[in-house]
C-alpha cells in the first residue's frame, strides 16, 4: 500500500503574523480598552459622538435611533448604540459590573461627558412613579467602586453636568428631587426587612444599581459624568415593587421624556460651548 505524500498541518503560532485584522498581544490598559470598546459596540473607535448617554434598556437606544433617524448599531453585542451627531447612547446592560466596564472603555474615546438615564426605586413616599431624581452624590453600597477608591472617597457627579440636567428639566416645566441614591449589587432584597431600615435609616432618597458605580469609575478615568434617574417603582412596601406590567408602564408613559431631557441636556453642553471637566482629577 503506497504511502500518501500528504503532510500534517502545522502547529498554529501561539500569535499569528501581525498584519490587518490580525490578534495581536493587548500589553498595556490603553490597549485593552481601544480593542474592547468596538469588540463590545461593533462600532469603530472614530464613530463615537464626543457627548454619551447611558442606560441599560434598550428603549432608549430604539427610541433615540428612531427620533434620528439613525440606525442601531451592535444588535448582536453586549452594548448596543446608536449616534446622531456628537452623541451616542449605549444601552450597557445592568448592574455596577458592566457600568464600571462601559466607563472604563469609554476612556479609549475620552468624552466630553457621559449622563446616566437610569431607573431607580424610590425609597422616600414623595418619591412617586415618573418623579426625576438628580443625585447629588451616591453612597457605594455595590462593592465594584472599592476597586477603583477606597472606601472613604465619595462618588459625585460632575456639578456643571448636573446643573445642566437641571435647567433643562426646568425648561421642560418639570420637576425633580435631589439626594442622595444608595446603589447595591443586590437585586433581589424587596422581602429584606432589615435591609428595607437600613435604606430608611441612611435617608437615601432612591436605590439603584449602578449610578455611584458610573461616578467613581468616571473619576477614576477623569471622565466627567452625570445621572438622572426615572423613578419606576416603589419597592418600600410590597405593593409598590416592579413587575412586568408595572415596568411597561413606565416605559410607555415617562420614558421618552426621560430620554428627551437627557437629549437635551447634553445639547446645551454642545450649544453653549460649556465644559463640565471642572475637577482636578
Amino acid at each position: 500500500m503506497a504511502k500518501s505524500s500528504k503532510k500534517p498541518p502545522a502547529p498554529e503560532p501561539a500569535f499569528p503574523a501581525a498584519g490587518p485584522g490580525a490578534p495581536f498581544p493587548l500589553k498595556t490598559r490603553r490597549d485593552i480598552v481601544e480593542n474592547w470598546l468596538p469588540r463590545y459596540t461593533g462600532v469603530p473607535l472614530a464613530e463615537f459622538g464626543d457627548y454619551i448617554l447611558l442606560t441599560n434598556f434598550q428603549r432608549y437606544v430604539q427610541l433615540f435611533a428612531k427620533q434620528h433617524g439613525v440606525p442601531v448599531r451592535g444588535r448582536d453585542k453586549p452594548m448596543p448604540s446608536a449616534t446622531a451627531g456628537r452623541i451616542t447612547i449605549i444601552n450597557f446592560g445592568m448592574g455596577s459590573a458592566t457600568a464600571a466596564t462601559v466607563m472604563d472603555l469609554l476612556s479609549a474615546v475620552t468624552p466630553k461627558a457621559v449622563l446616566f438615564l437610569g431607573k431607580c426605586g424610590g425609597v422616600k413616599h414623595r418619591a412617586e412613579l415618573g418623579d426625576f431624581i438628580l443625585p447629588i452624590a451616591a453612597i457605594r453600597g455595590e462593592g465594584t467602586s472599592n476597586d477603583y477608591f477606597p472606601p472613604e472617597v465619595p462618588a459625585l457627579p460632575a456639578f456643571a453636568l448636573q446643573k445642566a440636567i437641571s435647567t433643562t428639566i426646568r425648561d421642560h416645566a418639570r420637576d425633580y428631587y435631589t439626594g442622595t441614591v444608595y446603589t447595591t449589587n443586590r437585586r433581589v432584597w424587596e422581602h429584606d426587612a432589615d435591609f428595607k431600615a437600613y435604606l430608611k435609616k441612611i435617608r437615601c432618597l432612591a436605590i439603584d444599581m449602578e449610578t455611584a458605580t458610573i461616578f467613581s469609575v468616571g473619576f477614576f478615568n477623569e471622565i466627567p459624568t452625570g445621572a438622572l434617574l426615572l423613578v419606576s417603582d416603589q419597592p418600600m412596601s410590597p405593593e409598590g415593587i416592579k413587575t412586568a406590567a408595572s415596568d411597561k408602564a413606565v416605559d410607555h408613559t415617562y420614558v421618552a421624556d426621560h430620554l428627551r431631557i437627557g437629549i437635551d441636556s447634553l445639547n446645551q453642553l454642545i450649544h453653549q460651548g460649556l465644559t463640565v471637566k471642572h475637577l482636578i482629577f
